[in-house]
C-alpha cells in the first residue's frame, strides 16, 4: 500500500509535502529518468532550480511520471528557484524585471503553466534583494506561483524585507540536519510564519557527497559523532538515511533527499512507521555544530 506522506501549510490554499525529491547534482539527462522514478516511487514533491541547469529534465520526468501514474499535474508539488546573480562570480544581481523574465525562462524549461513554490535561492542580490522580492510577489498575485519564499537566507535578510512591508517569505530552504539546527533562525521563522524547509539531510552520513574536498568540510567532532547515528538507527531497525530524515520531518521540516536508485527512493520515502522517542531527540539538540557543512550563511561562493 502507498504511503501518505503528510504536508505543512504554507499559505492557505498551499501545503508541500514533508518528504521531496531533491535534484541537485544529478545531471541534466539522467534527471527525467530520475524524476519519473521518484514519481512512480510515490514522491509527489519536486525541487529543482535554474542553477541546477535540469529543469528540462525535470519537467520531462514530471510528464512521464504523471503518465505512469495517471496522476494530473495538481497532484504534483514542483519547485524551482530564481539564481539572483552573484557579484562575487561577476555576475550582475537581477532587476525586478529580469526575475519576471527569469521565471518564465523557467516554466518554459519546466513545460509547466505554473509551479508551486518559488524561491530566491540565495541573497546574493544585495541592493536589488527587494526588488527581486517585489518581483516574487508580483508572480504569485498573477497566479503563476502558488507560493513564494527564499533559500539560504538569515536573519538579518529577513528582517529586512519585513521591514519593506511587502507580504513575508512562506518558506526558507536552508541547510538543516543534526549538526546545523540554526535554533535561532527557526524562531524568527516560526514567529514570522515562514516555513522550514530542510536540504541536506544526510550530510552526517560517512557517503554524503563523498567527492573530493567535501568530506573535509566535516570537522573531527562531527566525525567522531557518527556512531550515535549508527546506534541510533539500529535501535529504530531503519537506516540511518530514515533516521536523519525522520528528525527533519518531526522536527517540523519538509525535506529533500536524493537518490538515483529506486529501491533507496522508496526508503527514503518510508519514514512514517517509526518516530524518534523524546530522549533521542534530546539527545541530537546536543549535538547541533554551528551553521553547517554544505552552505555558509556568510559565505558568497557557495550556491546551494
Amino acid at each position: 500500500m502507498a504511503t501518505t506522506i503528510p504536508a505543512f501549510r504554507l499559505n492557505a490554499d498551499t501545503e508541500i509535502p514533508a518528504v521531496g525529491f531533491g535534484t541537485y547534482l544529478i545531471q541534466p539527462d539522467e534527471t527525467a529518468a530520475a524524476v519519473g522514478a521518484a514519481i512512480a516511487s510515490g514522491y509527489r514533491h519536486i525541487d529543482t532550480a535554474s542553477v541546477y541547469e535540469n529543469e528540462e529534465g525535470v519537467g520531462e520526468g514530471i510528464r512521464t511520471g504523471l503518465k505512469t501514474t495517471r496522476l494530473s499535474r495538481e497532484d504534483i508539488f514542483v519547485t524551482t528557484k530564481l539564481w539572483p546573480g552573484n557579484p562575487g562570480w561577476g555576475e550582475r544581481p537581477k532587476s525586478e524585471p529580469e526575475v519576471l523574465a527569469e521565471f518564465d525562462a523557467s516554466l518554459a524549461r519546466l513545460g509547466l503553466d505554473y509551479v508551486d513554490l518559488y524561491l530566491i535561492h540565495s541573497p546574493h542580490g544585495g541592493t536589488q534583494r527587494i526588488g527581486q522580492w517585489r518581483a516574487l510577489v508580483q508572480l504569485k498575485q498573477a497566479g503563476k506561483v502558488r507560493s513564494i519564499g527564499v533559500s539560504n537566507f538569515n536573519q538579518k535578510h529577513l528582517e529586512e524585507l519585513k521591514a519593506t512591508g511587502l507580504p513575508m517569505p512562506e518558506a526558507n530552504q536552508i541547510e538543516l540536519h543534526p549538526w546545523s539546527q540554526k535554533p535561532a533562525l527557526i524562531a524568527c521563522m516560526r514567529e514570522n510564519s515562514i516555513a522550514p524547509i530542510a536540504y541536506s539531510s544526510l550530510a552526517p552520513l560517512s557517503t554524503w557527497r563523498a567527492g573530493p574536498g567535501q568530506e573535509s568540510a566535516k570537522t573531527d567532532k562531527m566525525k567522531a559523532d557518527s556512531h550515535v547515528f549508527i546506534d541510533m538507527a539500529a535501535k529504530y531497525g531503519v537506516s540511518e538515511a530514515q533516521l536523519l530524515l525522520r528528525w527533519g520531518v518531526q522536527s517540523g521540516y519538509a525535506v529533500l533527499p536524493k537518490s538515483l536508485n529506486p529501491q533507496r527512493m522508496r526508503q527514503n520515502l518510508d519514514l512514517f512507521r517509526f518516530s524518534i522517542d523524546s530522549e533521542d531527540m534530546d539527545l541530537i539538540k546536543t549535538m547541533d555544530r554551528g551553521d553547517g557543512i554544505a552552505w555558509s550563511m556568510g559565505d558568497p561562493t557557495s550556491i546551494e
